[in-house]
Formats: structure tokens, sequence, C-alpha cells
């Protein structure tokens, strides 16, 4: 570069440097007619032929010229009108001649001048050549340019997103240029929809948020909507799954046209004490009902199209709540679970005993059950089935029997319903299932491997009765009767719940064999030994006045 800034070697001048032209314009050009050596062609110069330069005075641009080289150009106005030249006459003869200039006081130019040619040819001679600068005196402005679209005008501070893009030729403005007056008139037309634009957005900005805004409020501060009064006529049956909360209650509601909204079953729901009380099953409800009236309906007994099987329940009586709830003939539900079973979902270890009386017996889950008219009776059993499925399912049953000394699963189920049928307590329950263990065993020296329990007498006669005559018992061979038969009765006698089938699970180990109801109803009492049994035995017939 030179001293401008460009380093220790110099550099071809370029157009935009804002040095160039300068040197010797205060001295009026006095080596008229002489021209560069260089012909065109960049000059370099050693390093140490550089000189510094001070002040811009008159009597110092010869220093600042040593360092400076002259090179020629030709101009062409782009209006085509006339080229000037720099020749031996001066400015504007319009003749162009190759003229040398050297310095005579700088030896390097001359050497240059030698090294290069004198006669070499003008490489700037061309029409892509850059205009050479004129004097300081003869500089004129540049001939103003015909505005056209491109041209911003008095707009040229405005952003282009105002402006607008380019437009469409004028099609009477003459070819290749555009009249300014539609211009103007066009760009007008692009800021008034530019500002529109911008309206529309701010304002749909604007709009949204307060959309938005009222109803967050609505929301959080208004009460939810909500119908008034106790509903229409039209009935309408709401299915409420287990364990729904009081949104997804409010939300079958809501679909079902009972509630006008989940907000507002939902505080209906806390705001009545007894709200948390609402169970799963089928409710059959009134549409267009206001909340309050919902939740109250739902917590009457008469509008629960359910059935509930209770922990112990037989068969039996579950077929004929469903038979009740459908609104079906007497016998159907039991008639269907008799030649339907194998479509229920039975797991493959159920029904393992051709004796079984009833395939679905211990497989019933306690639980409670939509069935409301119009339902199948396959569908609730099916629903039961997989309730039961489910609850056994999380217990390794196939290694618990093993470990408990038992055939395969159903027989872990028959226990369990022998539990819950002859338990009253969860502490019962856990004897109990002791007693059964200790019984099964036949060599044991107590009973030998007879049960002896009264309720398997009981389920094969359909009945609940604890007085049984001996000569009836004895009498009876059925496999279901434990006092002439050893060990299990071919399947479950109930169906037990979950307390009874953890007791069945986890008995106690304390030497249990005999027990005994001993006031009749709730109390049971238990003896390791035959003669307890029958302390235990006479205390019960002095409490029933025998």
């Amino acid at each position: 570069m030179t001293e401008y800034g460009r380093g220790q070697d110099s550099e071809p001048w370029h157009p935009v440097d804002p040095y160039y032209g300068d040197d010797g314009w205060g001295r009026q050009q006095a080596h008229v007619g002489q021209q560069s050596p260089c012909g065109g062609q960049p000059q370099h110069y050693p390093e140490q032929s550089q000189q510094q330069y001070g002040d811009w005075g008159d009597d110092q641009q010869a220093g600042y010229g040593q360092a400076q080289q002259y090179q020629q150009y030709d101009q062409q106005y782009y209006a085509g009108q006339h080229q000037q030249s720099y020749d031996q006459g001066g400015w504007g003869t319009g003749m162009h001649t190759h003229v040398q200039y050297t310095d005579p006081q700088d030896p390097y130019a001359q050497q240059g001048a030698a090294a290069y040619g004198g006669d070499q040819s003008d490489y700037y001679g061309t029409s892509d050549a850059y205009p050479p600068p004129e004097p300081p005196g003869r500089r004129q402005n540049e001939p103003e340019l015909p505005q056209t679209d491109w041209d911003p005008g008095p707009d040229q501070g405005e952003h282009a997103f105002f402006a607008g893009g380019d437009d469409e030729d004028d099609g009477d403005a003459p070819k290749g240029r555009r009249g300014r007056g539609d211009t103007k008139g066009k760009k007008k037309w692009r800021n008034g929809c530019a500002c529109l634009a911008v309206v529309l957005v701010f304002g749909g900005g604007l709009g949204g948020a307060g959309y938005l805004g009222y109803h967050y409020y609505k929301n959080r501060f208004a009460a939810a909507p909500d119908y008034a009064g106790s509903g229409t006529g039209e009935m309408v049956t709401v299915v409420i799954p287990k364990g729904a909360l009081g949104s997804v209650i409010g939300q079958r509601l809501k679909e079902a046209g009972v509630v006008k909204s989940v907000g507002a079953f939902v505080t209906a729901q806390q705001q009545n004490p007894d709200g948390n009380k609402i169970q799963a099953g089928a409710y059959i409800l009134k549409k267009r009902m206001s909340a309050a009236s919902a939740v109250a309906m739902m917590l009457d007994t008469k509008s629960q199209a359910n059935v509930m099987v209770t922990p112990g329940e037989r068969n039996a009586a579950v077929y004929a709540a469903i038979d009740a709830k459908l609104g079906l003939a007497s016998g159907t539900t039991k008639k269907i679970a008799k030649t339907e079973y194998k479509t229920v979902g039975l797991p493959s270890w159920a029904n393992s005993d051709s004796k079984i009386k009833d395939p679905l017996e211990g497989f019933l889950y306690p639980a409670t059950y939509p069935a409301a008219k119009g339902m199948k009776p396959e569908t609730i059993l099916k629903d039961m089935v997989s309730q039961a499925n489910q609850a056994y399912t999380k217990y390794d049953l196939v290694a618990k029997a093993k470990a408990l000394k038992l055939d395969n699963p159903l027989q872990v189920i028959t226990v369990a319903s022998l539990v819950q049928a002859e338990g009253k307590t969860s502490d019962d329950y856990r004897k109990m299932a002791e007693v059964v263990y200790n019984r099964l065993n036949r060599a044991n020296p107590e009973t030998y491997g007879f049960l002896q329990f009264d309720s398997t007498f009981n389920y094969l006669k359909s009945k609940s009765n604890i007085r049984i005559s001996e000569a009836e018992i004895n009498r009876n061979k059925d496999p279901y009767n434990t006092y002439t038969n050893k060990g299990l009765p071919p399947g479950p006698i109930g169906n037990p719940g979950t307390v009874a089938l953890q007791a069945t699970l986890n008995p106690t180990h304390e030497g249990w064999y005999y027990f005994v109801a001993t006031d009749g109803v709730s109390k049971t009492e238990f003896a390791k030994t035959h003669e307890e049994f029958q302390k235990l035995k006479d205390k019960f017939n002095a409490s029933s006045g025998n």
C-alpha cells in the first residue's frame, strides 16, 4: 500500500480512490501534453522511492507527484454526446494521442518508461474504460437523469414496504419509460394498501387479545353456563366409568345433553355435601337439567340403572338383578350365561372340573356395573368377567397355587369364596383360610381331609341356612357337600372380594382347625382341637336357646 493506507507496495489506481486527480491541479497541469510512461499499466516503485507528503500547498505538489503515477483514460459520456481525450493539446480536442510522460526529476519513472516501452498500447481506450477526471475549473455536475418508476423521487426516505414493488409498464407511456404521474398514483395506492394491511394486522391482534382476555375472565371469574329447572321430559342413560372425576362426569353429562357445561356440574358437585358419593354406573337422567338437579338425581338410587355385585354374592342373585334392570323375563340372563359362557372372556384355567354347576361362578367380580334398558345381558356379563380378570391378574395365581399346595388357580378362587362365605371380618378371613388349608391335609388327625362347611351345602341347595340337620347332610352325596366329600368343592360357591382373596393368599399359621359363629350372627371363634370345638358349639347352642 502507499501512504493512503494500502500497504508497502503500489497498486493500480481505482476509480473510487478519493486522492486521484487532485495532484497537479494546483499548478493547472504544468506538464501538459505529457503522460505516464506506464501506458495504463500499473507502475511499481521501490519502497525507498516513496516520499511522505505534507500539507497540500502549491510548492509541495511536486513531492507528491513523484510518488503518484499518471495514467490516461478515455471518457465517454453515457449520453452519447462526445468524448474527451487527454492529448498534447489539452482537454476536449476530440482526438486521442498516446503520449508518454516522464518526470525528469524522477529517475525511477524514467526507468519504468524504458522498461514498459513508450509504444505500449493504451488499454483504457475501450468503451468500457472509466472516464478521466477533469480539471477543477471544468468539472461539471453530472446531467440529471429522467426519473423512472424505480427512482423513489421525493419518497426516497420511505421504507420499501410502503413504497411497494415494481409496477407494470404504463400502457400510455413510451416504451422503456414510465409516466411520473401514473407512478405517484400507483404509489399512493400501494401506500394505502400497506397502511390498511398494518391496521388490519394490529387490529386483528388487539381483537384476538381482547377475545382471549374476555374468555379468560369469563372462565376464571364468571359463573359457568347452566340450565334452569329440573329438566325436560326426555330421559337419557349416561354411563359413568369407574374412577371418573367430577370433570369427566360433567363431560359425559354435557355430551348427553343433561347439563349445559362441565364447569356448572363441577361447581354443583362441590357444593353438594354428598357430591363425592356419586359412583360409577349407569344413570337415567333428564335432558337440560340444572347442574344442581343433576347431582341430586344421580344421588337418588331410583335414577341409578346399575347392577351391584357384592362380595360373596352368588351368580343366581346377580342374574336375577340383571333381568330386573333390563326388564327381561326371569331366568333370561341365567340361560344366556349357561349357553354363552365360553364367549365372555373367562381365563384358560377356569372350569377345569366338569362337575362345576355354574361356569361363571367366582368370575362376576364385586363392583357396580351399568345395566340400563336396551343393553344386552351378555354385554354386562363380559364387563363383570373383565373386571375379575383384571383383579386376578394382579396376583400370580399359578405360582400362588403351587405355594399353597393347590392344584390350579381355580382352586385359589374356590378357597377365597369359602373364606368370603364363612368369615365376618378381615381378621376372620386369614384364620378361616388357615382352617381350610389345615383341613385339606388328609393326614391331619382332626378332620382327615373333610372341610365340613355349611356354606357349601347351602350353595348346592341354593339356601342360606345355618341350621342343617346331620341326617340331611349325610344323605346328600352332591360333590359340593363337603360333609360327605373330602377336599374342595368342584368350583367357587360365590364371588369373593379383594379382602377375602388377599387373606386366602396370606393365611395365619396358628394351628386353627375349627370355628363356630357363637352368637349366630357376626361373632366367629376359632379352635385348634375337637375338644375346644365342642365347647364353642355348646356356647352357640346356649346363645340360641337350644
